[in-house]
């Protein structure tokens, strides 16, 4: 090849690669984003290391806005360092704490709740809203264990570790071991117990709670104590079969002939109401172990509760009733005994009530309210025949 020839080659080849090059110029060129624009209120300038920081002003006063609310992003580090350099930024939310055991369940009517002069909701849940605090359905007062034992309280089915709160005010009467044997008996029945001796009475008489089968006692006989102050710790002392706390309420005496239904006695929650009822035999008398069904009309739900063994049970001065459920939501239900007739009846649970129904073999369901008593109504003296305690 001539020399002019290869002189011609090498021009042409030294163009292209700069036509080359100003094409690749022209596409960076068109690939770099617009410069920041500052927000309102914000400025912008360059970093030393050619980054631009936008730096947000002061919000002023008045109603916040967007950009307001947002959180100003530091652009230098507290020692000068320009952030551009330190990556980007991190953030750490918190984990989210989980979802109380109860919180599906409406709160409570302000304590005491009385909706008519012979009711008495006196108490507060002793096991607080994020733990559960309804009665465990298989241990409901009056019901028979170990070795026909008949239940003077409810069992509420909380781990080990729980606090256990006091139901309403007044002064700790019993603290330890031996609350049914004898003091400092570590076999005792109810194992480690609190009673609280209350400083408001019904119908003149005056009112005791039982918290028995903690794992630990926080006060002190004597003490003073105020609704939802915690008395110790719920465990499994005493004659148990898991964890849980047995809770009872007394009238007139610290004894344990002397227990009532607590689900007559506890608040139930906001729009819920109790259910009580008297099975009778043709006779009039009280029909013990008779298994009654519950099927709410609204929802479908079916519940289960058996009228009182024989034995230590007492009930109500007012309702005279040998069975009771609490923390039913109100609306309508039919009710049936399973072993007594093929019919059921129909009636409406009232929110913060107790809705009140007999059966009586050979005259059926009534839904009549109990007679009201006269105005020097009190409850009578009831001594049941103790046998041992839960």
């Amino acid at each position: 090849m001539s020399m002019t020839a290869l002189r011609s080659a090498a021009f042409s080849s030294h163009r292209l690669k700069r036509l080359a090059l100003a094409l690749a110029l022209l596409w960076v060129s068109g690939c770099q984003p617009p410069p920041a624009t500052p927000l309102p209120g914000s400025t912008a300038s360059t970093t030393p290391e050619g980054f631009v920081a936008i730096t947000q002003a002061p919000a002023e006063t008045g109603e916040p806005t967007l950009e307001q609310a947002t959180p100003e992003i530091p652009t230098t580090t507290p020692g000068g360092a320009s952030l551009a350099t330190q990556g980007p930024l991190r953030f750490v939310f918190p984990t989210q704490a989980p979802e109380a055991v109860s919180a599906w369940r409406p709160p409570l009517y302000p304590i005491p709740w009385a909706p008519t002069p012979f009711d008495h909701f006196f108490f507060s849940r002793p096991i607080a809203a994020d733990e559960i605090n309804w009665p465990l359905a298989n241990y409901r007062y009056g019901g028979i264990f170990f070795r026909n034992v008949v239940h003077t309280g409810v069992d509420i089915p909380v781990k080990t570790g729980a606090p256990v709160i006091a139901a309403g005010s007044g002064r700790v009467n019993w603290a330890g071991y031996g609350l049914y044997r004898g003091l400092g008996d570590t076999t005792d029945p109810y194992g480690l117990a609190v009673v609280i001796r209350h400083e408001f009475g019904y119908q003149g008489q005056t009112l005791f709670t039982v918290y028995g089968h903690l794992s630990r006692i926080d006060v002190t006989v004597g003490q003073h104590v105020e609704t939802g102050d915690q008395l110790g710790l719920s465990g499994a002392t005493g004659n148990v079969t898991g964890p849980h706390l047995h809770f009872e309420v007394r009238i007139g005496r610290n004894s344990f002939s002397r227990s009532r239904n607590p689900e007559l006695w506890l608040s139930p929650p906001q729009g819920w109401g109790v259910l009580a009822g008297r099975i009778l035999d043709v006779s009039g008398r009280f029909l013990p172990r008779e298994e009654v069904r519950i099927r709410s009309s609204d929802t479908g739900q079916r519940w289960v509760v058996i009228s009182y063994g024989e034995g230590a049970t007492n009930p109500d001065a007012y309702y005279r009733e040998n069975l009771v459920i609490g923390d039913l939501p109100a609306g309508n239900y039919s009710i049936w005994l399973l072993k007594q007739t093929t019919e059921h009846l129909d009636l409406r649970i009232e929110p913060g009530k107790v809705s009140f129904f007999t059966f009586r073999q050979g005259y059926g369901f009534n839904i009549q309210p109990p007679p009201t008593p006269n105005a020097g109504f009190r409850p009578p003296e009831v001594e049941a025949t103790p046998t041992t305690a839960p």
